[in-house]
């Protein structure tokens, strides 16, 4: 067979290839290691991995191929991160610092800060101010290894102001290395203008908002942040009922703050994914294993709101749920676009073994993407989007933390971060 791009002297390949999709309980633990391979592809697409000698032996490479020698370093598949607000306006270092004064996230919101604070900020940004400020945290993100990535919208809360956003994260899709996962997120907050009106505002949601990002294709998962306080589980319901009628998806901000019940609605709904889940109940964690919900697990959060209290990830993995990681990059509770330090909470404070995590961040995140048929996995067929790491040894990727630990990124068969990035 013929290709164009080869990675050879792979010390450890981790294909995870071996299991069922998504993995859940042991099987987490599987990442289909293979030491001394390779894996060659052609326009974009793995056509053969597993021992090198194998591969290199069933090659016909193009005179222009390129060659990559992993100088038996640890190659894996590109990291997948499944939940972010990668696109706004503005930073907010001003509630970091009332945060570590002892401020919760309840008064920082009372105060105009929170969610709405990025509003503001967005509603007065151009469609041009929100691709470049995307572009510099997918840029960032891609040095760091993740080659796919969802983004949601939820800064607008106005029809046009989610409109734009949107057409935002989608000139990204079409412009980015990564590939974007776009989700409609105009549930997010209730926005100052209608803080005495929720049902209005949840009106304005099914009836206009909905209809105008399905009539543009703008997205493809419809998620709600479904919590005390913020959206009931009535109105949770209500919106995602109708966002699948318009062709989305449902997912959930799912049970961060209380147990609240949004679990259990994820699971009744079947949706892709319930994410935070810090204070998820035995129920949501049944309905959750029974309907294959998956668990989208955000430590980064958990540590910079204060490091109290963390989704309780073995218990969801022995339930058999679908646990799955992200970096929940926002410029609020979690400014961070380093899947790799995620990695390194996930094995420290949530006790996730090397293994899952590995699991967490490729295919199980993929799974909750919904793009587990393209990526986070190394077989043929599959987009050949990979990682060359700078150890020899995968467990090192969550215990080195704190340092970027990249040597190359190869995105849909390109090689788009080649040496160490100065991050």
């Amino acid at each position: 067979m013929k290709a164009d791009l080869l990675i050879r002297n792979a010390g450890q390949l981790l294909t995870m290839a071996e299991g069922p999709v998504p993995r859940v309980g042991e099987a987490m633990k599987l990442v289909g290691l293979v030491e001394g391979g390779a894996v060659a592809a052609a326009g974009g697409v793995i056509v053969a991995a597993g021992p090198e000698a194998d591969v290199v032996a069933s090659l016909e490479l193009s005179g222009d191929a390129v060659v990559i020698d992993a100088g038996g370093s640890a190659v894996t598949p590109g990291l997948v991160d499944p939940h972010t607000h990668a696109v706004f306006a503005r930073t907010r270092e001003n509630e970091f610092a009332m945060r570590v004064e002892g401020r919760s996230y309840e008064e920082i919101a009372a105060a105009g800060g929170g969610i709405r604070s990025s509003v503001r900020a967005v509603r007065e940004a151009s469609e041009d101010d929100l691709v470049g400020c995307g572009r510099s945290t997918l840029d960032t993100m891609l040095s760091y290894g993740t080659t796919t990535a969802e983004v949601k919208s939820g800064y607008g809360l106005s029809t046009e102001a989610e409109l734009k956003m949107l057409r935002a994260i989608a000139r990204l899709g079409q412009e980015h290395a990564i590939r974007v996962v776009p989700t409609f997120m105009g549930a997010h907050e209730f926005p100052d203008e209608w803080r005495d009106d929720r049902g209005g505002y949840v009106n304005l949601v099914v009836d206009e908002m909905l209809p105008a990002v399905s009539g543009e294709g703008l997205a493809r998962y419809c998620d709600v942040f479904c919590e005390k306080g913020v959206f009931t589980v009535e109105q949770s319901r209500r919106i995602l009922l109708a966002a699948r009628e318009h062709g989305l998806e449902p997912k959930l901000h799912a049970d961060e703050l209380h147990a609240f019940g949004a679990a259990e609605l994820a699971g009744e709904l079947r949706a892709r994914s319930a994410d935070h889940l810090v204070r998820v109940s035995e129920s949501g964690m049944r309905a959750l294993a029974e309907a294959g919900v998956a668990a989208v697990l955000l430590p980064g959060t958990s540590l910079s709101l204060g490091g109290s209290a963390y989704a309780p990830a073995r218990r969801l993995i022995d339930a058999g749920v679908p646990v799955a990681l992200a970096t929940d990059c926002n410029p609020g509770s979690s400014m961070t676009e380093s899947m790799q330090i995620v990695a390194a909470l996930a094995s420290m404070m949530l006790r996730m073994t090397p293994e899952e995590v590995m699991c967490a961040s490729t295919i199980n995140a993929a799974y909750a993407c919904g793009v587990e048929d393209a990526t986070g996995v190394i077989a043929a067929g599959r987009s050949c989007d990979l990682v060359v790491w700078a150890v020899d040894d995968y467990r090192a990727i969550p215990y080195h933390y704190g340092v970027n630990l990249v040597r190359q990124v190869v995105a849909r068969g390109v090689v788009v971060r080649d040496g160490r990035t100065p991050y």
